[in-house]
């Protein structure tokens, strides 16, 4: 097709199962060059839970208005529920973040989030019910790094090099107030991933840590709280693209797959 993949498709994914995490950073980060600059694009996916089953459908466009580029990816569940997430960045020379929404509403979430990050302010707004059912607006001013990666951390994978050094993104996230952390990622090469109309192909493999750091980073797996490693999958090339992503929407979340899907025509 992506941010994550398609993120050429464009923009979504690893917040979710950053929030609720408490991480310090662990790794050296700088923005991310841009090597493949994106353009308008508009993919398909479908998310499949632990028992393989598709639990919803999404779409990912990406949209280029004059220096800004607008990435959305929208998910809708059988429940009903929502997850959708639209970051605006620019690619000059590095990926810089100016602005990323984060919504997930429903049954499937058992703590909905309303999460906007804008940049040239250092704001982060979280919007939620009050106890007496009218939303209650609460706004923090952060430090706000110019590697942060809210939602484009596919479009930033996609332009490592393969076979690079590990890396770091910096994240907002809320645990439970908003807070700054570091993603790192590494990569195991390259490896058999999948076929196309039967036809095999190949993706570099990378692993994305929240590292904990201090006595939480101690305390965390001897009660099983540690967050889960996420995985995803970029098959390579002249355009590099997403391919499939498995981890949690959420804190304590299960793992799910997000993966590219295909209209199916009638015969």
């Amino acid at each position: 097709m992506k941010s994550s993949f398609a993120r050429r498709i464009c923009g979504r994914f690893v917040m979710s199962a950053a929030v609720g995490m408490l991480a310090l950073p662990m790794a050296q980060a700088a923005p991310v060059t841009v090597r493949y600059v994106q353009g308008a694009l508009h993919g398909f996916l479908e998310m499949l839970g632990p028992d393989g089953n598709v639990v919803a459908v999404g779409d990912a466009t990406c949209v280029v208005h004059g220096e800004r580029v607008t990435t959305e990816t929208l998910f809708r569940f059988k429940d009903g529920s929502v997850d959708d997430e639209t970051a605006v960045f620019t690619q000059h020379r590095t990926f810089q973040l100016i602005s990323d929404r984060h919504v997930q509403k429903g049954p499937y979430f058992p703590h909905p989030m309303d999460v906007t990050v804008d940049v040239p302010s250092s704001t982060v707004t979280v919007r939620e019910p009050g106890k007496d059912g009218k939303e209650e607006v609460h706004t923090d001013h952060l430090k706000l790094p110019p590697d942060l990666a809210n939602g484009i951390v596919p479009q930033m994978i996609e332009n490592l090099r393969p076979g690079g050094p590990e890396t770091s993104f910096s994240m907002v996230v809320m645990a439970p107030q908003p807070r700054v952390v570091k993603l790192v990622v590494s990569s195991s090469g390259e490896e058999a991933c999948c076929t196309v109309v039967g036809s095999p192909r190949k993706a570099t493999h990378y692993t994305i840590k929240i590292e904990l750091g201090g006595v939480v980073g101690l305390i965390a797996p001897l009660v099983g709280k540690a967050p889960p490693d996420i995985q995803m999958w970029v098959i390579g090339g002249n355009a590099p693209t997403f391919a499939r992503e498995v981890g949690p929407l959420y804190s304590e979340g299960p793992m799910m797959t997000i993966q590219l899907a295909s209209p199916v025509w009638p015969k």
